[in-house]
């Protein structure tokens, strides 16, 4: 008898190897592979039996718009493209204690008006749950609650006629397949049962909400493949010193991708925010040196949130550069370009960034803010009243174009702001120079093109900035 086939399998990406290392060889990571049985194949693959042909179809054909599952949550609502689609998969991840789990159980009490929703949790029991539902004041709500890790147990619950409309298993990493060797939490265990509770999903056309933990990276723990399987990941993120919590949808078929939904964490539990941006400027103190606000866009949606720097000069042979909720990488860039395009001293500087109120931004377009927030704190000159700034910084020093200026300015004005600082338009680089151009509606428009026409609306502390000679090309 032939001997049994094992593999070790990384728990951190899923890849396998026939022998045992410390280090795994897709990752790199270290003591992350764990024996599991391979899976048995026949050993001529398929054998001779023929299978049946595929019928294939053209592109064009009439196709009905899934139906949708409004929850009546707004926000959640619209980071899943409009409501959850009968017979998709969701998966939502996130940091612990964030509020993946208030936030769950308050969408299957709200879809409780219309649908049923069954809440199965792996990691709490039911009186746990019903405390919570207490809390929420929700505890009215019709939600069927179950305890339960075995994955054969709850398919055989769920594959009924008259079943759920919606299904929130919590988490992915407590289920198990009773047929695998493998503990709950490893590669196999969380492959085999997202497919299983999936494929379940998809044939009695309920929708499938997926809790997934996350890695010390903030990547959703488990194999990579997982997130391929299910048709929307969703990252609930947020810091826990911030009462802000944001739903980013990262993945989306049936829906826009990058969009945000924004919530604020009350002892009621999470709060919709229906207008962010004036959120996020509630605490903003007077003109201040050191600060700039930056219309950006989250998906669809414009957000104004305020960018704070603090430039100091350093003791140390090499300066401290601390940035929270922006890339660090970035940051430098942009420094080296000051320093060598607009002749400003950055060098021996302590410098720290931070985007106030928790909020993470990825996008260019944030280059110009952070840039005016530096000058304004190497100059002492607060920025000009009532301003926002937006625009993409190049190498050598010129500003780029950013995407939806127009919905960024029109929310710039909701709020009050008279003035924006924005790049010149592609039309009228040649030969064109920054300045005041006519203005939106009530809103001055001031175009820059480079990184130096930015140091004019710091000119009244121009005496009292770092400068150094210029290096242009």
């Amino acid at each position: 008898m032939a001997a049994k086939t094992v593999n070790y399998v990384c728990q951190k990406c899923g890849a396998s190897s026939s022998k045992w290392s410390g280090r795994c060889d897709g990752c790199g990571e270290w003591n992350t592979l764990v024996e599991e049985a391979a899976p048995e194949s026949a050993p001529k693959g398929l054998g001779g039996k023929k299978g049946h042909k595929i019928k294939f179809q053209g592109l064009k054909g009439e196709t009905e718009h899934p139906p949708r599952q409004i929850s009546g949550i707004m926000e959640f609502d619209r980071v899943t493209g409009g409501g959850m689609v009968a017979g998709s998969a969701l998966l939502v991840g996130g940091d612990p204690g964030i509020g993946k789990s208030t936030l769950l159980l308050q969408v299957a009490a709200a879809i409780s008006k219309s649908q049923t929703p069954v809440y199965i949790s792996g990691e709490e029991a039911i009186d746990q749950l019903r405390l919570r539902a207490d809390r929420l004041d929700v505890a009215g709500a019709t939600v069927a609650l179950a305890a339960a890790t075995s994955v054969r147990d709850i398919v055989s619950s769920l594959d009924v006629a008259g079943g759920p409309d919606m299904v929130i298993i919590d988490s992915i990493q407590t289920m198990y397949v009773d047929s695998l060797d493998s503990a709950p939490g490893t590669v196999a265990q969380v492959r085999t049962s997202a497919q299983e509770l999936i494929r379940l999903a998809k044939r009695r056309g309920f929708a499938l909400i997926l809790v997934g933990h996350v890695t010390k990276d903030g990547q959703i723990a488990g194999p990579r493949i997982l997130e391929h399987m299910v048709d929307t990941v969703l990252y609930f993120e947020g810091d826990r010193s911030h009462q802000f919590r944001i739903l980013r949808s990262v993945k989306n078929r049936y829906g826009p991708t990058d969009e945000i939904g924004v919530f604020e964490m009350t002892g009621k539990g999470l709060a919709e925010v229906a207008n962010p941006s004036a959120l996020f400027l509630a605490d903003r103190e007077g003109e201040v040196a050191g600060a700039s606000v930056f219309a950006g866009m989250e998906g669809t949606r414009p957000l104004l949130v305020e960018i704070q720097s603090l430039c100091t000069p350093s003791s140390l042979g090499t300066p401290r550069r601390a940035v929270v909720g922006w890339d660090s990488g970035r940051l430098a860039m942009i420094m080296a370009v000051l320093e060598t395009r607009a002749g400003l001293a950055l060098g021996g500087m302590d410098v720290y960034m931070n985007v106030a109120g928790g909020l993470k931004i990825s996008e260019p377009a944030a280059d110009l803010a952070v840039a005016a927030a530096l000058m304004s704190s190497l100059s002492g000159v607060p920025m000009p009243p009532g301003t926002v700034v937006f625009g993409e910084i190049g190498l050598s020093g010129e500003i780029r174009a950013v995407p939806q200026i127009n919905a960024r300015l029109k929310e710039a004005s909701k709020l009050g702001f008279s003035r924006a600082v924005i790049p010149t338009p592609p039309r009228s680089k040649q030969g064109a120079t920054s300045g005041g151009s006519p203005s939106q509606g009530d809103m001055k428009i001031t175009e820059v093109s480079r990184v130096e026409d930015l140091l004019a609306l710091f000119s009244d502390g121009a005496d009292n900035q770092p400068r150094k000679h210029s290096r242009h090309g």
